[in-house]
């Protein structure tokens, strides 16, 4: 089945303003007839009640044999004077002491059995709603006391009245009071209308401004004229845009660096092949020549890839808990036939360091540094490997014996292809080994330096320093949670 659209932000917010609107004038409506009927009945109650005491005021006792009866004088022409018009009739009936038809439409339904207490009219009076030929009516029923000297009793009088004035009364009051809430619902849909209207805008002027940008237009949206409710979303928007930017620049920033890093071993290696070819040098020293600059195209290439997948270990936000003196141990174990083959006084002292990141990320960091070391340290001098922790960060220090770096280099050092023309050889390198160090430390929250070490005004080494964060079991704890 297919899901049905989404509401606009301007349908919904006039949905939940206005639907509540109207079902409240909907049931105000109903609410306010029975209130207008209540009423109705209340005033025309009273023209009831004054009819029968009106009745009950002709009535006069007789003496009937042994018995005392009433007898009613009253004509039916006597209650055109309560009638209001001639949308409404009267009708009435008179029962004596023992409830016997004195006067009046004999086939008016009797009264009720028992006559509730009354709160509105103190006379011993019930009304209520019944039915008379056909037709629904409203009933009075008064207990009117009666005396004489032939005697005295309680004389039933029953008077009923359609209702056609009470229903034209209510309605006339409904229709009064709903055209003023129907001019008060305009107004307030036009003002609802109007404000949703202007409320929205902004979020309009936004989707506009972003269906109409090119594919590579990934500028900041402004948000100087935004309402404050939408600044977080223009906020996370932006720096979501911002990400996307850095990380589109550094993809075109990779492929331009690739194809021009590799466009100069691969034009080497067409010379070396072609030299071969014609018997320019002896065929194994062509290999070794070939050998050689495939070994350094594919250390190049390895390093491109490297970097690159630095940039996506920036956005990743879930890595998990290693422990960086064990990589550092494993990586110094890797490298231990070039330690050996160079001499190298090599001292290794690390401690358990829980650092959060990608053990491959751990790995490459200290393989750059570690191999930077060993190839500009000068055979058989000193090379340190030391990490210390104290509460809240590990230290890995590399001290070794080279050249340290130059001035000019220091000022773009952990620029990819930066290599020093002074102090360390052009040849000994790509020049993205730190840049690819100084990226997995940025990603990871730490910080990387490279310092010359001076021993009588002399350089005697480079110390290469990184701090990474530990983490502690109560973060880790609350990580997992």
């Amino acid at each position: 089945m297919a899901l049905s659209a989404p509401l606009s932000l301007r349908r919904t917010l006039l949905l939940g303003i206005l639907l509540p609107l109207f079902g409240f004038v909907v049931i105000n409506t109903v609410v306010l007839y029975r209130q207008a009927l209540a009423g109705a009945d209340t005033a025309y109650d009273r023209t009831l009640l004054a009819t029968a005491k009106s009745l009950g005021e002709q009535l006069e006792v007789v003496r009937n044999g042994d018995q005392a009866s009433v007898r009613s004088s009253l004509l039916y022409s006597a209650l055109e004077a309560f009638e209001a018009d001639n949308r409404s009739r009267l009708f009435y009936r008179v029962s004596g002491f023992h409830g016997e038809m004195v006067s009046g439409f004999e086939n008016l339904p009797p009264p009720r059995a028992r006559l509730p207490d009354q709160k509105i009219y103190a006379a011993l009076v019930h009304f209520y709603d019944d039915e008379y030929q056909g037709a629904p009516v409203r009933m009075a029923v008064l207990l009117q006391p009666v005396a004489g000297e032939a005697g005295q009793g309680m004389a039933t009088i029953q008077v009923a009245e359609t209702l056609e004035l009470r229903q034209t009364l209510a309605r006339q009051i409904l229709i009064d009071t709903l055209w003023r809430q129907a001019a008060l619902v305009v107004v307030i849909v036009l003002v609802v209308v109007i404000v949703v209207q202007r409320a929205t805008r902004p979020v309009r002027s936004i989707s506009h401004a972003l269906a109409h940008r090119s594919d590579n237009d990934l500028s900041p949206l402004p948000t100087n004229s935004a309402p404050r409710e939408l600044l977080p979303l223009l906020e996370a928007t932006n720096q979501h845009m911002q990400r996307l930017s850095q990380l589109l620049d550094h993809q075109k920033r990779f492929v331009r660096d690739t194809s021009h890093q590799l466009r100069t071993p691969l034009a080497v290696l067409k010379t070396q092949v072609q030299s071969a070819r014609r018997g320019d040098v002896p065929p194994l020293q062509a290999l070794d020549e070939i050998g050689h600059t495939v070994d350094r195209a594919t250390e190049l290439a390895n390093q491109m890839l490297a970097l690159a997948k630095v940039e996506q270990l920036r956005q990743d936000r879930d890595a998990p808990v290693v422990d960086w003196g064990e990589v550092v141990r494993a990586v110094a174990l890797d490298l231990a036939p070039l330690i050996a083959d160079r001499g190298l006084d090599f001292s290794l002292d690390v401690v358990s360091a829980p650092v959060r990141s990608h053990e491959w990320a751990l790995r490459e960091l200290g393989r750059n540094l570690l191999h930077n070391a060993i190839k500009h340290c000068p055979p058989e001098s000193r090379l340190a490997v030391g990490m210390v922790c104290d509460d809240r960060t590990a230290a890995l220090s590399i001290r070794d014996s080279g050249p340290g770096i130059s001035d000019h280099l220091r000022e773009r050092l952990f620029q990819p292809f930066a290599t020093d023309h002074g102090a360390r050889p052009s040849g000994a390198g790509s020049g993205l080994g730190l840049a690819i160090c100084h990226g997995i430390v940025q990603s990871l929250g730490g910080s990387i330096e490279m310092d010359n070490r001076m021993v009588r005004g002399r350089i005697d080494g480079l110390d290469a320093t990184v701090r990474l964060p530990l983490v502690h079991h109560e973060t880790e704890a609350a990580h997992g949670q």
